[in-house]
């Protein structure tokens, strides 16, 4: 039960294994916190941050009822306020255009986009333009003047406190434990649903520049906000403070996976010893995955796998205890915790 789990992260503090960067905060931490979800930005890895903070808080989740997947996609404000307190931080990550779309057939798409991209198609065409912009609930296929950017920008800074940015991950990181008065190792990470590099196909400098023309909104997106981002950091941490904690919070992490991981880094799919531990591969592209070392202690091992565990098995196992009457999700993966 979900008492057992807080155990296990209580037990893991003390032996070393989550220890915080501070021993005396000023704040509390905050506990009613809402992510938006999008595509290709090491969403899944926050994800994973904050399946791991529910757990050690014994937090309720909201999850997708049944078998699914999927809750409230593209983002919709006035339904997720259904269910989530007044109090809730509301946050997000974004990603430079040029990093994010990602394929093998970039370049010959971006050379001539009209030639594949339909408009008929719908909710099937967002992944090929501006999908920053529907993630958060707007017609990607919507014309880029000013006033309508403006409007939209308005709208996601009344909703949202605060913009991460996957280009500087570590740095994001550090802001969000600072802005919700979590510890160190709250935020540590595992980089989790990352592609080898050879399923991607590297831009070329035309390309990158017809990206931004192609995908306005989107670019226009990251670039007002990867502004409000720095300023934040300089209003609320500051740069030289920032790099401490970045510094510490890469230690940490070289600690964590020379403790946790057989191989220094993410291993392809066909390397990955235990099938529990193997990613959702989507489409052509080849997701990495991890091996754990078999030389750990229980709590060890428990704090480990909650590092590396996939996106839907780690969804799986959180409806599970959350549900325990209800149907188990069904991931076509072993569960290591079946």
């Amino acid at each position: 039960n979900s008492l057992d789990l807080h155990f296990f992260y209580r037990h893991a503090r003390l032996m070393g294994l989550y220890r915080g960067s501070n021993q005396l905060r000023p704040c509390h931490p905050r506990m009613n916190v809402m992510f938006l979800k999008t595509h290709k930005m090491a969403s899944s890895t926050v994800m994973n941050i904050l399946f791991r903070f529910s757990e050690k808080h014994n937090l309720t989740l909201a999850l997708p009822a049944g078998e699914g997947y999927h809750l409230g996609y593209p983002f919709n404000l006035p339904e997720v306020q259904k269910i989530m307190p007044n109090a809730t931080i509301y946050f997000t990550i974004l990603r430079n255009l040029v990093s994010q779309i990602r394929s093998k057939n970039v370049n010959e798409f971006l050379a001539s986009p009209w030639t594949y991209y339909n408009l008929s198609e719908n909710i099937y065409n967002i992944y090929a333009m501006n999908y920053m912009w529907f993630d958060f609930g707007y017609d990607n296929n919507a014309v880029d003047t000013e006033d309508y950017f403006q409007s939209v920008i308005a709208e996601i800074e009344q909703a949202f406190h605060l913009i991460l940015l996957t280009d500087y991950f570590d740095e994001s990181m550090v802001l969000l434990k600072n802005t919700l008065c979590w510890d160190l190792d709250d935020v540590v990470y595992f980089k989790l649903n990352s592609r080898s590099e050879d399923s991607i196909q590297e831009m070329t400098p035309e390309s990158k520049e017809k990206v931004k023309e192609w995908c306005s909104l989107d670019w226009k997106l990251y670039q007002h906000f990867n502004r409000t981002f720095w300023r934040r950091i300089e209003e609320t941490i500051g740069l030289e403070k920032l790099a401490q904690e970045v510094n510490l919070l890469r230690m940490r992490q070289e600690e964590l996976m020379e403790l946790c991981l057989l191989d220094p880094k993410p291993v392809d799919k066909s390397r990955i010893k235990d099938r529990k531990l193997q990613p959702f591969q989507s489409g052509r592209a080849n997701i990495l995955g991890y091996n754990l070392r078999q030389d750990m202690d229980n709590a060890t091992l428990r704090a480990c796998l909650s590092l590396v565990t996939p996106e839907l098995q780690y969804v799986s196992y959180l409806y599970a205890h959350q549900f325990p009457d209800k149907k188990k999700k069904d991931t076509a993966f072993p569960l290591w915790w079946r």
